[in-house]
């Protein structure tokens, strides 16, 4: 047999088993010598040419099978070679012929029984093409290449063109194998974060389960103890005419509860307005009680101005009350008033050497005479209940006009003057 057309130093059977290249074995790959066969019979693995078997064990033949049998031929550990030592003891024995040799025909004969036998029809080098390249458009490559290798119509050419293209697939396939190891890290790395992303899923709905699961028991507690309750309040009854018994109950409570507060806000707000209305009327008695206070406060003042006034002092025989001498040399205009009570306080004012000059406010007197009155008076006097709002008013005017003191009266009566006489005397 001829040497193939192309090198043969890194080609070798491992690479398509096993999906990479594997550096060549020393001896295991190179070419030798053709080797001729003397009958038309299936060539055995020992008759073909040394270069091929490091193809034919790398291809067709499993790493798993190899470390089975090689190490009964070898010395080499069964746990502790590698698969690249394995494959060159392999292609050593097979080169070798011996009992490895015919282990390694009987295993890929058993093996590929069905395809020799299918390959076996063949009858000329083309049916062996035929069915090679079908094998390969397939992809059962294994089999079909054990049984081009050793048919009796493969020649030369058949077994360099297959040789060739399982030595190019062994490229594809490592190149492949980079493109799948890109695809599984990128997959590794997908992998990680959908895992990561499905912990932190399950992490919430253990969180939800778990609030679920508390939620489902803080309301089966009060939910069992209604109804043991019920149970015992209604005796053994059927379960439906139980929970209608316990819901008519909760519903007659409710709306007792409702009626009970309905009541109390009622009384509440009754109370409330009752306890206003109170109010309101403590607060005007407390007016009309601190008016009193203060009428009586004045009344007081006046009945006593008015004692001091009136009553002789033992000690001074009919000397009146000092209040009251004040007044002597004074004009006193006195506005409004009563008829009654003005003739007594002008017969008053007249004892003390004083004058007393009456004016009604305009009922019968003209109140352009007012002015002229005023503005020659040192005192102007007027009782705010017997005297009406414009007079009143027009004679603060003119006193201001003037520059002429004016003093308000509670009342038209005699004590109002007196004490109001006395305060004057007081301050001055």
């Amino acid at each position: 047999m001829h040497t193939p057309p192309f090198r043969l130093a890194r080609a070798n059977g491992i690479g398509a088993a096993l999906g990479h290249e594997q550096p060549p074995a020393t001896g295991c790959c190179s070419p030798a010598e053709p080797q001729s066969r003397a009958v038309r019979r299936r060539t055995r693995l020992a008759e073909l040419d040394s270069h091929l078997h490091c193809s034919v064990i790398g291809t067709c033949m499993t790493t798993s099978e190899l470390r089975k049998l090689v190490p009964r031929f070898t010395t080499l550990d069964r746990q502790r070679a590698t698969d690249l030592e394995i494959h060159h003891e392999a292609v050593k024995l097979s080169s070798a012929g011996g009992e490895g040799c015919k282990a390694f025909q009987k295993a890929l004969d058993e093996r590929y029984a069905s395809t020799l036998k299918r390959f076996g029809v063949a009858r000329d080098a083309d049916a062996v093409r035929k069915l090679w390249d079908d094998a390969v458009r397939s992809g059962d490559i294994p089999p079909a290449y054990w049984a081009v290798m050793t048919h009796p119509e493969a020649g030369t050419a058949v077994r360099q063109a297959a040789f060739g293209e399982v030595h190019m697939l062994s490229h594809l396939v490592g190149a492949a194998n980079r493109a799948d190891i890109r695809r599984l890290i990128a997959l590794e790395e997908e992998n990680a974060t959908l895992r990561d992303k499905l912990e932190r899923q399950q992490e919430r709905l253990q969180a939800l389960n778990t609030r679920h699961e508390m939620a489902i028991r803080q309301m089966s507690d009060p939910l069992s103890q209604l109804n043991a309750r019920a149970a015992r309040q209604a005796g053994p009854r059927d379960t439906g005419t139980e929970m209608d018994a316990a819901l008519q109950m909760l519903q007659e409570s409710l709306a007792a509860r409702d009626a009970e507060l309905a009541l109390q806000a009622s009384r509440r707000e009754a109370a409330e307005q009752r306890a206003m209305r109170e109010h309101e009327q403590m607060q005007a008695v407390r007016a009309q009680l601190d008016d009193a206070l203060a009428q009586l406060k004045i009344s007081r003042a006046e009945s006593q101005a008015m004692e001091r006034a009136v009553l002789p002092a033992a000690a001074q025989g009919e000397e009146r009350h000092a209040g009251l001498r004040q007044l002597q040399g004074k004009r006193i205009v006195y506005v409004g008033g009563r008829p009654g009570s003005n003739h007594t306080l002008k017969s008053l004012v007249e004892s003390t050497g004083g004058q007393l000059v009456l004016h009604d406010g305009g009922i019968e007197d003209r109140k352009g005479l007012l002015a002229a009155t005023v503005a020659r008076a040192d005192m102007v006097v007027f009782p705010v209940d017997c005297i009406d709002h414009d007079s009143m008013s027009m004679l603060k005017r003119v006193c201001e006009r003037h520059q002429v003191a004016y003093y308000p009266l509670r009342t038209a009566s005699v004590a109002s003057f007196v004490e109001l006489t006395t305060r004057v005397s007081a301050a001055a």
